[in-house]
């Protein structure tokens, strides 16, 4: 199960720096940096807290700068980058070896004959992480200093030092820092050796992926403390960084509990699927692990132990359409059918006029209530999960809230959502709004408005009609009415279809007309199938769908936003924001649409060795980016360069999903 490099890689810093990993808290907050050691961006932290769980996360501890002194000889084990351009020292260079364990990042820095240790980890339910460092070989012993820097901001923000003094005490085995009065102390602790406080601003961090997204790419840090220590051969230094003022300084014990709630992870998802996963390939246990990373807590008053998903790391928080469309891949696929339960009640709490909230904002407690597909994907992750376990309970519970969706999105919503009573589709959208998952927006200017009727809007309002009749009927309640909706919604969908592209329009009278641009969302009308009985388009008609998506919008990792014949398309994503965001639903590629993709060629070809052919470069994906995860998304001209996020909830999901799908085929 291992991903891991040589030299061959750490000993390159154009690539090593360009290999993240990250380590999850299950409340939101995490670490994450790159394989050189070196900041790039202003996500790059040993702690990122999650102070007000899943959200309000807050920079605590940027890193420690680590120097071995052994033998006659001194060694800069860390890197860093300046404004000027400078890299001093070049701590890479002594990295003879990096893998994941688990989901463990472990270096491995070769000295003379001495060979020291280093591993990152959290503790789950808590903002404690764990650094440890063993010298795992040596002659002699060793010394090894640990400069700690340190800050107090938003993960979104950036800082100058500008003589910032925060409030250093010494505490047993550590000290205490707090930045100013009333913030939330950040204990730094270790279980070897003794600390030094120290107040000096670093200044002029470079930050290298920052300026390639055109946004601030200087920083500051404040080197707080330095902890020193002797090891000798076999002896393990155990550095904490937490909220919390006891934290356990037992590193051994803690990583042998993190080791553990791992393997029980990949036991309950080898479990589930069919001959207990015997044939997964290591990367699909990978996938296990990677989905764990984006369930987190979300606790209410009435529900203290509520769940819901992150969409994705570094910076996003939990969306609903992200959450409903990951749920069947990151719970049902991966045996864990309580978390989804949780999931669905959660949300269920916070429908408001028939509609889901798009995002849990990171300040203030009003949820965002503008999407119009999130509370239809609701749908479906209820379908998907009570078809894996036949709970009646919740679905009789869910029952009400549900048929309140149907009868406002009926009788109209929020942004002009309603039903057309002329052909039984859902109409949606206003000016200056961005109601679909294509949602790019910035100030004024909506890139991809789609006001009008999306297609995967309608197959999905179809899909969720037969889930209700389905649902009414094993309730012992009346399933006409959602019966009669989802007949007109048949009749009605027949007008998507374009007889002289071949393919599907996208969006139906809009403000223009009847958009015919070639996007992945009609691969939808294919992939879902609440009502198999009677499908949305003809067998000829689903077969020129994946077709044309197969032909002019499949990549290696997911499928392109748009067609590159169509002269708005944009293969190239970097830049400014409004350069990203223009492109984002341009052309940019989406890794999580390959797992519709492949489940509807599968439905169309009945070819599974295929079905798993367009799967298998997710793979090798692994090892790039976000190690050991999947991106958020790719740009559309090849060689296909991974951007965005370095891991993505609905990424993993559904190319998870779609896996086992095809084990159970």
């Amino acid at each position: 199960m291992g991903i891991e490099f040589g030299r061959e890689i750490c000993g390159d810093l154009d690539i090593a720096e360009s290999r993240e990993w990250l380590v999850t808290n299950g409340i939101g907050g995490y670490a994450s940096g790159t394989v050189a050691g070196l900041l790039t961006r202003r996500y790059h932290g040993l702690l990122i807290a999650a102070l007000k769980p899943p959200l309000g996360r807050t920079l605590l501890l940027t890193k420690l700068d680590e120097t071995v002194f052994y033998g006659e000889r001194t060694y800069a084990l860390f890197t860093n980058r300046w404004a000027d351009g400078t890299v001093n020292p070049h701590g890479y260079q002594h990295l003879e070896h990096f893998s994941l364990d688990g989901t463990t990042p472990l270096w491995r820095y070769a000295c003379a004959d001495a060979l020291l240790e280093k591993r990152v980890w959290m503790q789950q339910g808590a903002n404690t992480t764990y650094i440890q460092y063993t010298l795992s070989r040596a002659t002699l012993p060793l010394k090894l200093t640990l400069k700690a820097l340190v800050n107090y901001r938003d993960y979104h923000g950036s800082t100058q030092g500008n003589g910032w003094q925060m409030t250093v005490d010494p505490i047993e085995q550590g000290i205490q820092v707090v930045a100013y009065p009333g913030a939330v102390p950040l204990y730094l602790r270790s279980n070897h050796g003794q600390a030094k406080p120290v107040h000096d601003w670093y200044q002029g961090f470079d930050l290298a992926i920052e300026r390639y997204r055109g946004l601030s790419d200087r920083e500051d840090h404040l080197h707080i403390a330095t902890f020193e220590a002797t090891l000798h051969p076999g002896e393990s230094l155990t550095f904490v960084a937490s909220t919390e003022s006891q934290p356990a300084l037992k590193g051994e014990e803690a990583l042998h509990i993190r080791h553990a709630q791992e393997q029980k992870l990949i036991d309950i998802g080898k479990e589930n699927q069919p001959h207990n996963g015997k044939d997964f390939p290591d990367w699909i246990q990978h996938l296990l692990l990677a989905a764990d990373q984006f369930i987190v807590g979300r606790p209410l008053p009435n529900e203290p132990s509520g769940k819901t998903i992150i969409a994705g790391y570094p910076w996003f928080g939990d969306w609903g359409r992200d959450t409903m469309i990951s749920l069947p891949g990151l719970t049902m696929a991966t045996g864990r059918p309580k978390v989804a339960r949780s999931i669905l009640h959660t949300f269920a709490q916070y429908v408001d006029q028939g509609m889901l909230p798009n995002c849990f904002p990171d300040a203030g407690e009003v949820p965002e209530y503008n999407t119009v597909d999130a509370t239809l994907w609701y749908f479906e992750a209820i379908r998907a999960y009570y078809d894996a376990t036949n709970d009646e309970e919740l679905l009789r519970e869910l029952f009400p809230v549900l048929a309140e969706i149907i009868d406002w999105h009926v009788g109209g919503t929020r942004y002009n959502i309603h039903l057309d009573a002329t052909d039984g589709l859902l109409y949606a959208g206003e000016a200056g709004v961005q109601l679909t998952w294509m949602d790019a927006k910035v100030g004024d200017w909506v890139v991809t408005p789609r006001i009008g009727k999306p297609i995967e809007v309608n197959a999905l309002w179809y899909n969720a009609l037969w889930a209700m009749a389905t649902f009414a009927r094993q309730l012992g309640n009346p399933p006409q009415k959602y019966e009669v909706l989802a007949i007109r919604a048949l009749a009605g969908f027949k007008r998507f279809w374009n007889k002289q592209t071949g393919y599907c329009y996208d969006v139906l009278d809009g403000p223009e007309g009847n958009d015919a641009s070639l996007r992945p969302n009609q691969i939808f009308a294919v992939s879902l199938g609440a009502s198999s009985d009677l499908p949305l388009l003809t067998p000829e008609q689903q077969r020129a769908v994946v077709d044309a998506c197969g032909r002019m919008l499949l990549t290696s990792h997911g499928l392109r936003s748009l067609s590159p014949d169509h002269p708005q398309y944009q293969g190239h994503y970097g830049g400014n924001q409004m350069q990203r965001d223009g492109a984002y639903h341009q052309g940019t590629v989406w890794g999580w649409l390959l797992g519709p993709f492949v489940l509807a060629h599968l439905k169309v070809y009945g070819n599974l060795a295929q079905a798993r052919q367009f799967l298998e470069p997710m793979g090798n994906h692994l090892y790039a980016h976000g190690l050991g995860s999947f991106s958020e998304i790719f740009e559309g001209d090849a060689p296909m360069a991974p951007r965005g996020c370095i891991a993505q909830a609905w990424t993993v999901a559904e190319v998870l999903r779609a896996w086992v799908a095809t084990e159970e085929f």
